[in-house]
């Protein structure tokens, strides 16, 4: 096997041929060669038995029965003839060897039949094993062959005898042999026979696939590349199971590569790619040097060039292929990481087929693998490897798996875009835009494609990214060294935003998707994480397989562990927790990049969300109908959902919209690393804020309304009150039905007087937090909401639904609404009500005024607060007026006043059980109830308790006429006729009231004229109740009635009795104040009389001259009961007899 050893000089004597090639007819006349041509025409020249054994295909037009005995001759055959007529003179007929190199010798754009090719080359094959022409190198070369040991041992009979002496050619200095040897290597010798074996293993491939060919290439006539090209191209069709590919034999196959092997030092020995890109390499190599596989890799790196030629490009691609087969082909791969493939046992492998292990994916996956866990490989093994992974990217054809199964998604979607790995980025595009568009196997074959190139590890491996990307890497990753894992994780961190440019977004996405299908693609994140996701997900190495846990659960399963309690126990690493959070965040800008959420929520997307394109809209969407969706689907949402309140700034989207807001007012919780749900909090807190922006406020309402379905959803709610829900509220999911459970339960624990509170008292102020968010938008009350919703559409139409602005809108349009929403308006108001701090709306305009005047008041007693103060000169005017609007709802109905309502509870049924018989349920009553126990106190026949209530009620709705109800429903017209202008006073201080008094006879209607006398009924009770009386007298008072207390009509008896008194000289606005009140009570009592002797006895009773009506009546009745006595004598007596009758 001595010529197994000397091939690779023998390839390099070959090559450089050329130079030694003879003049054609130099031997012409000499002795050698016509012993050669006329002694063995027919053993030799012909086809013979064995061309017509190899060769079927050319059987009958070739040479198949033809054995002739002397004489035959090339220039015969039929299959030659016409090409020997067009480029040989016919003197060279008669002569095999001249019309071999005539037909060799032909320019390089000349072609001749393939038939004819194949016959030519046959002819060589056997000339090359013939006994007599091996004689005649015996004959002429014995001295030569005595002198070199190898030559001589050489088994004669198989061509390798001649074979020795072209290897020793350098070293014959005969002169004769030397040139007969040249000349013999220059026409039939060609690189594949100088493989030892290489004819008997590979002569039937070649024959079957037609590789015979003395097509040489230009100027190097005996190199016959072709053979070699054209099987290594049918080694490659097999690979890649095209279709008719012919299976080559394993002994060929081996032969084959070894060819290849041989020929990766220099790029010369690889006759065919040398001649294919002997231009390119001038183009590109110029100053590149041959050897140890550099003008290689100096091609490889070109090969997309525009300008590289077609035929170059297409040897290249062919040399990479049977690099993928057999990293041996690489001479520089091969030597770079020899030590290291042996270091780490990267082909020893037994489950492993030979030829498995010599692939370049093994080859990469191993030393990849021993990288990840961070082993040492050598830097320029590493360099050779990150080149070869760029090469994979680059070139879809060059894995066969890809070629193979991924080839009618590559004809459909991605044809034209073969080069700069953009075929690998439109499949990708195209299984990330539509999983089922893609065929499992090709899913499959991409994600070993990758896994191979590894580009998360660095992202110049792939050339379709790093291009796209280069100018956001320079303006917004600048500050990453090149290469740096992190780069892709900073671009993930820009994506949609302004430093982001279209095509980047795009590839950087399409990579990701693949990344996201297994953890172990992010280097940073198997690095941090491998030891957690071995103790708690059970995983294996990084090139092993584990089908317990595949590799898209691994990081479900690591961020399952990430925001476990230290109760829960079995959490993950700091440094691991840091990194499932980065992940979260760049999975949360596109929902594709989870591929366990795509998977689960596949059907759902398509049914519910399939218009929503934009960047967090499917997520979005998929929450919003998080009822409808299928169990699976519902499970991973619901999941993702809680993982969020716990950590919102998962969303980096919303967290990138609501930066100014976080800067501004959150930020202290933003940097904290536990965030806990604290951070959405405050942004709800702050939703109102100058610096609130509409993407935040959006993405924060959103989120609160994602809450409501569930109270798992509120991270901080669940934590406080998780244990109550379970003892108090059980079977109960939504959050809102939750909130109403613990609120009715704890309002029930108050009103009772309860020894012991059963919500917890953290729950409890959690719950106080969660019931004001969900004053501030009517949608967080879904029962409301869809109670609502007609009456929004038509009375709130653009009306924003933050701050409580449509809640608002339906409490002013209440007496329109719909009787489905009214009541729950009116249900809502009464919560309000008894606890105003649910009323966001008071709560937010009034919050100034609150801490002013009412920071030592309890919640529940903060309205009563602002009323007090309503009057201040500190007050805030829009504070008033919100104090005044909710004064108006609050006497419209007893139930909406939990003060009065308390004081009055046995007052209400004993006098105005009437007005409560005929109400319906949920109904308002419009202040009837209110009117009647006005009137009630007017007869002073009340309860202390609420006696003092009705009275602060008759002062207030005194100064303004609006929070009487039923003068506003009896009185309005009467109003805009004759008080128009002191209704339309800013500020209001009685005088419509008075100006409905003053102009009582020109009232016309009754019902208002009545409620009139009713004011003046009312003050004659209480002088506080007529501010304008009031404000006149109020020195009188102090001087004259001081000692005497107000209510129940005395300080009114008191200036009355004043009047009358000559001595007492009142204030003239006084004065003439009583004297005009006088004049309508007189009024008052005859166009409105008793209706009854008791209404008449109350009439008494309250009129200030009471004393003087009740003496008048005490002497007329002694007067009466005198005449009785005198007079009864002188009446008629009746005589005994009629009384007898």
């Amino acid at each position: 096997m001595a010529d197994c050893i000397r091939v690779p000089l023998l390839l390099v004597l070959v090559s450089l041929s050329p130079f030694a090639y003879p003049h054609p007819g130099e031997f012409t006349g000499a002795r050698l060669v016509p012993n050669v041509e006329n002694s063995h025409q027919n053993p030799a020249g012909g086809p013979g038995p064995a061309a017509e054994r190899s060769v079927p295909g050319v059987g009958d037009r070739a040479s198949a029965p033809r054995r002739r005995s002397a004489g035959w001759k090339l220039s015969e055959e039929a299959v030659c003839r016409d090409d020997l007529i067009r480029l040989c003179p016919r003197h060279s007929w008669n002569n095999n060897l001249a019309v071999l190199e005539c037909l060799q010798d032909r320019k390089e754009d000349t072609e001749i039949a393939a038939e004819c090719n194949h016959l030519l080359w046959n002819y060589k094959r056997n000339l090359t094993t013939d006994s007599k022409f091996e004689s005649v190198a015996q004959e002429v070369c014995k001295a030569t062959i005595s002198e070199i040991k190898e030559c001589a041992a050489e088994e004669l009979g198989k061509g390798f005898l001649v074979s020795c002496l072209v290897d020793h050619r350098g070293n014959i200095t005969d002169y004769q042999c030397n040139q007969y040897i040249t000349k013999m290597t220059s026409i039939i010798f060609s690189n594949y026979r100088l493989i030892c074996g290489f004819m008997d293993k590979c002569i039937d491939d070649i024959n079957t696939l037609r590789c015979g060919s003395i097509i040489t290439g230009d100027k190097d006539i005996h190199s016959q590349g072709e053979v070699i090209a054209c099987l290594e191209k049918a080694l490659v069709r097999e690979a890649e199971e095209q279709e008719n590919a012919h299976i080559i034999r394993d002994g060929c196959k081996k032969a084959i590569m070894r060819v290849a092997e041989l020929s990766s030092d220099d790029f010369h020995l690889d006759r065919y790619l040398y001649f294919a890109c002997r231009d390119d390499r001038e183009r590109f190599c110029e100053n590149t040097l041959a050897g140890e596989g550099r003008v290689y890799k100096c091609l490889f790196n070109h090969k997309f060039e525009e300008v590289m030629s077609e035929r170059c490009r297409e040897a290249l691609t062919t040399r990479q292929k049977l690099i993928s087969q057999d990293y041996k082909v690489s001479y520089s791969l091969a030597k770079a990481c020899k030590s290291d493939l042996r270091k780490y046992r990267c082909s020893v492998d037994a489950t492993m087929p030979r030829a498995r292990e010599a692939r370049l994916s093994y080859l990469l996956l191993c030393l990849e693998s021993a990288v990840h866990r961070g082993r040492m490989v050598s830097g320029e093994c590493q360099g050779e490897m990150m080149d070869y992974r760029r090469m994979l990217m680059e070139d879809f054809s060059l894995s066969p798996e890809i070629v193979l199964h991924c080839r009618s998604e590559i004809e459909s979607h991605c044809s034209g875009l073969h080069r700069k790995g953009r075929t690998l980025h439109c499949l990708m595009r195209v299984g990330r835009g539509d999983a089922s568009a893609i065929d499992p196997n090709c899913q499959s074959a991409l994600r070993t494609l990758i896994q191979e190139a590894d580009p998360g590890a660095d992202y110049r491996i792939d050339r379709a990214l790093n291009e796209a990307c280069e100018s956001v890497i320079q303006t917004a990753c600048k500050h990453i060294r090149t290469g740096d894992p992190m780069i892709l994780s900073c671009l993930m961190e820009h994506l949609y935003t302004e430093k982001m440019v279209v095509d980047c977004e795009h590839r950087l996405l399409e990579l990701q998707y693949f990344i996201a299908k297994d953890w172990k693609l992010d280097p940073i994140l198997y690095k941090k994480c491998q030891a957690d996701a071995s103790r708690l997900c059970h995983t294996a190495g990084w090139n092993d397989t584990n089908d317990v846990m595949p590799p898209g659960a691994i990081f479900s399963c690591l961020y399952r562990h990430a925001y476990r309690s230290v109760e829960q126990g079995r959490r993950l690493s700091r440094d691991c927790k840091v990194e499932v959070q980065r992940i979260l965040h760049q999975r949360a800008l596109d929902m594709k990049l989870d591929p366990e959420l795509q998977r689960r929520c596949m059907a759902d997307l398509g049914k519910w969300c399939s218009d929503k394109g934009e960047a967090g809209q499917e997520l979005e969407c998929l929450q919003d109908h998080l009822e409808d969706l299928k169990s699976d689907c519902r499970e991973i949402v619901g999941n993702l959902t809680e993982l969020e309140s716990e950590d919102i700034q998962i969303e980096a989207l919303l967290m990138r919209a609501c930066d100014p807001v976080i800067q501004a007012h959150c930020h202290e919780v933003a940097d904290n690393q536990i965030d806990s749900g604290d951070l959405m909090e405050c942004l709800i807190q702050s939703k109102h804020q100058k610096e609130m922006n509409e993407k935040c406020l959006v993405g924060v309402t959103h989120f609160q309304l994602i809450q409501i379905k569930d109270f798992r959803f509120s991270y901080k709610f669940k934590t406080a009150c998780k244990d109550d829900v379970l003892k108090l509220c059980p079977n109960i999911k939504k959050k809102v039905d939750v909130v109403i459970c613990l609120s009715t339960t704890v309002r029930n624990d108050t009103l009772q007087d309860a020894k012991e509170q059963r919500v917890s008292v953290k729950c409890r102020k959690q719950l106080r937090v969660e019931e004001v968010e969900m004053s501030e938008d009517i949608r967080l009350d879904p029962e409301l909401y869809d109670s609502c919703k007609q009456d929004i559409k038509e009375y709130c139409p653009n009306v924003n639904f933050g701050n409580a602005q449509v809640m608002e809108c339906l409490k002013e349009n209440k007496h329109q609404l719909s009787q489905r929403c009214h009541q729950k308006v009116f249900k809502l108001q009464e919560v309000e009500m008894v606890d105003p701090e649910l009323d966001y709306q008071l709560m937010r305009v009034c919050k100034s005024m609150i801490r002013r005047f009412c920071s030592e008041s309890e919640g529940k007693n903060v309205f009563q607060c602002l009323k007090q103060n309503k009057n201040s000169e500190m007050m805030d005017p829009k504070c008033k007026q919100m104090i005044t609007k909710r004064q108006i709802t609050q006497n419209q109905d007893f139930r909406l006043n939990p003060v009065l309502k308390k004081a009055c509870r046995a007052d209400i049924p004993k006098f105005c059980q009437s007005i409560l018989t005929k109400a319906t349920a949920d109904s308002e009553l419009e202040g009837q109830v209110i009117s009647c126990l006005k009137l009630k106190y007017a007869d002073q026949r009340l309860s202390p308790d609420c006696e003092d209530q009705i009275r602060i009620i008759l002062q207030e709705s005194a100064l303004d006429y609006r929070l009487d109800p039923q003068l506003q429903i009896h009185c309005t017209q009467e109003i805009s006729r004759l008080c128009a202008e002191e209704a339309a006073a800013q500020e209001q201080t009685g005088q419509v009231e008075e100006c409905l008094k003053v102009n009582l006879l020109k009232i016309k209607q009754e019902d208002c004229k009545k409620e009139v006398l009713n004011m003046l009924k009312e003050s004659k009770a209480d002088i506080f109740v007529d501010p304008v009386l009031h404000t006149a007298c109020a020195l009188d008072i102090k001087h004259h009635c001081a000692a005497i207390p107000p209510g129940r009509g005395r300080q009114m008896s008191c200036l009355m009795e004043a009047l009358q008194d000559k001595r007492v000289r009142l204030q003239p606005e006084c004065k003439k104040r009583l004297q005009d009140r006088i004049e309508m009570w007189n009024y008052a009592a005859k166009v409105a009389p008793a209706e009854g002797f008791a209404d008449l006895a109350v009439q008494v009773m309250t009129s200030p001259s009471k004393s003087y009506i009740l003496t008048v009546m005490a002497t007329s009745v002694a007067l009466l009961l005198l005449l009785g006595i005198f007079c009864g004598r002188v009446t008629k007596r009746v005589t005994q007899e009629l009384k007898d009758r």
